[in-house]
């Protein structure tokens, strides 16, 4: 996977230019002055901490928009890039909500069919009826409660056990007592989206890691390329470690709703070294612990761009 060159603007005001940094300004093999951060103000490399060659130098200019920590300014953009992947075609199935092995506590992704390209919101299943209605927490949209009428036909994507599932259903009941919870009607049609264990979706993440799994240092920086609840996929100027290894990653996910630092060990399940000297490698990695919180944020993170799901796999690569 190809990532596009980020170009610095070296015609920005003055005040932007200080705190843009060439590549000039950033010296190799010797401790930073001061902390550099992408142009959202994502931490790529602490203060003292080392641009260890010229092949870092490189992926650092070539993948993030490098500026000085210690100076103000306003970040520009979201930090943020969905690449789209191409739509997928799923199999239709007369499948029953028992036999999408759907749990009470699920997870699921909710949005109204009224206009186009909106976001997945999370909601949470809280229970079933006879008739195969759903009862469902409200999705949150900007920590308030997603307005929806009665009679409003919402799309849904749920992540079961076994398979990815998109259908449609139709909002029966609004009800505020003894707390606010919707009644959603029989799914529709459901359109099952291929036998999965992980899905991902495409990401561009700063990644900060450490070949060390223990301690709190970060002495490299890598890319990521895809994310799921359980591993993602990065780039780095060269291969990290071999199969099996276990190394330190932290990184941001950023949504609408909220912004979440996590910091955790991973093991490598597959490397792909580049194709010539000086080229990125990339890695597949599997988290070894996430907490409730981390645990959340990448589900929200993967139901928010659920249309961007590049595969889906029997584990991580």
């Amino acid at each position: 996977m190809q990532t596009s060159e980020d170009t610095v603007d070296v015609g920005a005001s003055a005040p932007a230019a200080t705190r843009q940094l060439s590549p000039d300004a950033v010296p190799v093999g010797t401790p930073l002055e001061f902390p550099i951060v992408d142009d959202d103000g994502t931490l790529l490399f602490e203060r003292g901490a080392v641009v260890i060659g010229a092949d870092e130098h490189r992926f650092l200019f070539q993948n993030f928009k490098p500026q000085r920590g210690d100076l103000g300014g306003e970040a520009e953009g979201d930090g943020t890039i969905a690449a789209q992947a191409a739509p997928k075609t799923g199999d239709t199935d007369a499948l029953t909500l028992k036999e999408m092995h759907l749990t009470i506590g699920a997870l699921i992704g909710v949005r109204s069919q009224v206009g186009m390209g909106a976001p997945m919101h999370p909601s949470r299943i809280i229970g079933f009826a006879p008739n195969e209605s759903l009862f469902v927490t409200p999705p949150l949209v900007d920590g308030k409660p997603m307005p929806l009428s009665i009679g409003e036909n919402v799309e849904i994507v749920a992540i079961a056990s076994q398979a990815v599932f998109r259908f449609v259903c139709t909002v029966d009941s609004v009800c505020q007592v003894p707390f606010h919870y919707l009644v959603l009607s029989k799914p529709g049609v459901v359109r099952r989206l291929r036998e999965r264990k992980s899905v991902r979706v495409r990401a561009s993440l700063p990644l900060r890691f450490s070949v060390e799994a223990e301690g709190t240092a970060y002495e490299s920086l890598g890319l990521v390329q895809s994310v799921s609840a359980m591993g993602m996929s990065f780039s780095a100027p060269w291969t990290v470690g071999d199969v099996g290894k276990r190394i330190r990653v932290a990184f941001t996910l950023r949504s609408k709703d909220m912004d979440t630092s996590i910091e955790t060990t991973a093991t490598i399940r597959n490397v792909q070294p580049g194709s010539k000297p000086g080229d990125p490698a990339t890695h597949g990695i599997e988290f070894d612990r996430l907490d409730q919180v981390e645990q959340m944020a990448l589900k929200v993170y993967v139901f928010d761009r659920i249309d961007d799901v590049i595969f889906w796999t029997s584990g991580p690569k």
